[in-house]
């Protein structure tokens, strides 16, 4: 804290016991902490502007372009490739070797010898060779019902059917946005520490509002008309994610603290608020309002994902009484909702813990400025095993008394596939590779060196030095002194494992919505729905909270 500076009241956070469960994890929704929001507040509050510095499509949208944007004091480029691709071509697994358009953000304004260089080797993904200049490098498929009756619909001279547009709700989905020196582009220690792009994957969600903009412009250049600014607004990006989102979470758990600490604070701190203004108590209705419309609007063609979503529409019917306005009137109303929303389901109180946060960006969102990790793991050495037994029985009690050998308790395995380097997860007792399992068995290996831990006090170098194979379980325990909220509590290799609720939580940091689980293993979801467009950035831009689509 910095001299002069006084933290706003707060109450006690809810503990990790109760936050680091994969079924509330996979319950979440974005908040005005998510990363895309942090991102357009920085561009709105700059006054950014997108300016298209080359556009060679042809009448049909095949070709590039080039469209930058000024950040932070530095100009950044999105180089945008389309091809004809053959519809028999498309799909959004990872095995995929050609897509509709890939993109690349250049680091600058490229010359014709870059542009040239990027639309070789953009399209190629994996293939391609690329350079320490290249930040992102992306893929998208079209939404190819929706995009043709775009274009469509603008050269009859109509708008596209609203209908359409809210229940696709994107005319392109990326299939995988790439960053931090994958296959070859730029490390993030090369921008980290630039303004704007120093939050966590700021450059890869700058790509993303970039390429919706791109996205809106092919489509009205095909289409040889011009979208109507509701239906453009509405315009997000969609995603399709898998496996090899989830692991991040258990490798990076420094992050995963950072950003769940960041999100529960600024909760805490709303909570503290004792007494609304008239204007506060009609902010919290409109949102109350917005996000039962949102429900309304939202709906999967998955029947246990559907059923989840119309219960939580009856469900959030009856929470939003907790926001009248007469209740609103009450001293301690903002906690009063949050612990009346804890008697509902995981979805009720976590769509309320978003919708409380949002209004009070004053209180919380510096609290963005938090939630990257800038200096790695700093763990608290532990000197001896006595030590160690008594933090494994405080914070990891979660993982002990499992009996590991039971099938159902280790029916599942992380690896990494050799063909596309990416995690994919077996079924241990019926597929074979098991032998290069990736470690990411947590609660398995602490409960081993619980059980290997000695009778009589010794150091816990001794100890490791004697189970070298416990090191990594060690390690963890010794995070947990300082970040609470690093690990996962619950065991990543049983059967109950669902990696869908981990992809949500993370998708719900980079700020989408709209989830639709297309199985327990991936998901597709929506990126930059109802965000300002790329000439709306100014004041009044960071309103699209779960947007509703505005006939």
């Amino acid at each position: 804290m910095k001299d002069g500076m006084h933290l706003p009241p707060q109450a006690p956070l809810r503990p990790p016991a109760e936050v680091m469960r994969l079924a509330r994890m996979g319950a979440m929704f974005p908040t005005r902490l998510s990363f895309l929001r942090t991102l357009i507040r920085r561009l709105a509050a700059e006054r950014a502007e997108v300016r298209v510095d080359r556009w060679e499509l042809c009448p049909e949208g095949f070709g590039h372009a080039v469209i930058s944007v000024a950040l932070g004091g530095h100009r950044y480029a999105l180089v945008a490739v389309a091809r004809d691709l053959p519809p028999e071509a498309r799909t959004d697994r990872v095995i995929a070797t050609a897509w509709d358009s890939a993109y690349v953000l250049f680091d600058g304004v490229p010359g014709d010898a870059d542009v040239a260089r990027i639309i070789a080797n953009a399209p190629l993904q994996e293939a391609g060779r690329f350079s320490d200049r290249d930040l992102v490098l992306s893929r998208a498929n079209k939404s190819v019902r929706l995009f043709a009756h775009v274009v469509q619909s603008l050269r009859a001279g109509r708008q596209a059917d609203p209908a359409m547009i809210r229940d696709v709700g994107y005319l392109m989905r990326t299939t995988a946005v790439y960053g931090n020196g994958k296959f070859g582009i730029a490390d993030r220690a090369v921008y980290d520490t630039r303004p704007g792009l120093e939050g966590p994957f700021s450059a890869e969600m700058l790509t993303v509002f970039l390429i919706r903009h791109f996205t809106h412009a092919l489509a009205e250049h095909v289409g040889r008309g011009t979208l109507d600014r509701g239906i453009k607004r509405h315009l997000g990006i969609g995603n399709s994610t898998g496996l090899g989102m989830a692991p991040f979470l258990v490798a990076h758990p420094v992050l995963l603290n950072n950003w769940m600490i960041a999100r529960e604070t600024a909760l805490a701190r709303v909570r503290a608020v004792s007494d609304l203004g008239p204007a506060q108590r009609d902010r919290i209705g409109v949102l109350a309002d917005r996000a039962a419309a949102h429900l309304a609007e939202w709906s999967v063609p998955d029947p246990v994902q559907q059923a989840r979503i119309v219960a939580l529409r009856a469900d959030w019917n009856v929470a939003r009484r907790l926001l009248a306005p007469g209740a609103l009137a009450r001293p301690g109303a903002l906690d009063a909702a949050m612990r009346g929303a804890q008697r509902q389901s995981l979805d009720v109180e976590e769509l309320m813990a978003a919708l409380l946060i949002e209004p009070f960006g004053e209180l919380v969102d510096g609290l963005a400025d938090c939630m990257s990790d800038p200096f790695g793991p700093l763990a608290p050495p532990m000197a001896d095993t006595q030590m160690l037994r008594a933090r494994i029985e405080r914070d990891f009690d979660w993982a002990l008394g499992r009996d590991y050998a039971d099938k159902a308790e280790c029916s599942q395995f992380w690896y990494v596939s050799e063909a596309k380097m990416e995690p994919r997860l077996g079924l241990r007792f019926e597929e074979p590779g098991a032998d290069l399992e990736s470690p990411l068995d947590i609660a398995r290996r602490v409960a081993a060196a619980y059980r290997d831990l000695p009778a009589q006090t010794e150091p816990v170098s001794a100890f490791v030095d004697r189970h070298p194979d416990q090191a990594l379980a060690v390690s963890r325990v010794c995070l947990s002194a300082r970040y609470p909220y690093a690990e996962i509590r619950d065991n990543l290799i049983g059967q109950g494992c669902l990696p869908v609720d981990m992809l949500r939580c993370k998708l719900s940091f980079f700020g989408a919505s709209k989830f639709d689980p297309k199985s327990d293993r991936w998901t597709r979801v929506t990126l930059c729905q109802g965000a300002p467009l790329a000439d709306e950035l100014g004041a009044g831009a960071d309103d699209w909270w779960l947007p509703v689509m505005a006939f």
